[in-house]
């Protein structure tokens, strides 16, 4: 029997109107390498600054870009995750390692049903019909993870795995993701994410996540273009919904 040839998933991340044009780069970069489709993962209302349903301009570029072959997951709804008391290791989650980023960390069930039918609705209407969720930062609370469920989202991922939420079987699959917002945050992302690629040569899926301020960086963006030009050489470059469909038939 021949074996599957392996994967490669390539997602951005934040992807609203605030980042549009720096998305745009990241997939013209992208395309120029051989990646001509991505899981592009939208945040229907960017830190309550930038609602995709009052942009006519950004929600005609997104259904442009799916209609290319890209996928659209819903990620979150603010992103923006408001600062809380707590136990020292929440803190280190929700503000040291994420900068406040992790909406879907420890909201109740109700809060996040509201919050995943309000995006789902949003996307719907500027013609989009997201069949994942990815919380910021990979950070999804139990009830969170309950109501995605409940909403009837396939998937989920979170850093180290994807998670089919109609049968609950788990891939282990660890993504390569870049940490920028200070320079010794950047020397160790370089050194981690090259020793991380060389022990995930051999993983039937491959993912990359990818934020916009990896662009602003040369020798991250350099980095990047680096490995997926690598990893291109053996793998077939596919999204999170193609993932799901082929884990069905396994």
């Amino acid at each position: 029997m021949q074996t599957p040839r392996p994967v490669l998933v390539v997602s951005i991340h934040d992807v609203s109107p605030l980042t549009r044009g720096r998305v745009g780069e990241m997939l013209a970069d992208l395309a120029n390498l051989g990646v001509e489709r991505t899981s592009l993962l939208v945040i229907p209302n960017h830190h309550h600054k930038a609602p995709i349903v009052e942009d006519a301009g950004f929600c005609s570029w997104l259904r442009e870009t799916a209609a290319r072959g890209h996928e659209v997951i819903l990620h979150g709804y603010y992103h923006k995750r408001p600062r809380r008391g707590g136990e020292w290791s929440q803190t280190f989650l929700t503000e040291f390692y994420t900068a406040g980023e992790g909406e879907f960390y420890d909201l109740s069930t109700r809060e996040a049903g509201w919050r995943l039918e309000k995006g789902r609705q949003e996307l719907q209407t500027a013609g989009l019909q997201p069949r994942g969720f990815i919380a910021p930062a990979w950070l999804l609370g139990e009830k969170a993870e309950a109501a995605v469920q409940a909403a009837g989202f396939d998937y989920t991922t979170r850093l180290k795995n994807f998670k089919d939420l109609k049968t609950g079987r788990v891939d282990d699959s660890q993504s390569l993701v870049w940490s920028v917002r200070a320079g010794w945050r950047r020397a160790a992302s370089l050194w981690w994410n090259a020793a991380l690629f060389r022990r995930l040569s051999r993983t039937p899926l491959l993912r990359f996540g990818l934020h916009p301020p990896d662009w602003d960086h040369p020798a991250i963006k350099g980095q990047i273009l680096q490995l997926l030009r690598a990893a291109l050489a053996g793998r077939e470059v596919i999204t999170y919904e193609d993932w799901f469909a082929r884990s069905r038939t396994r």
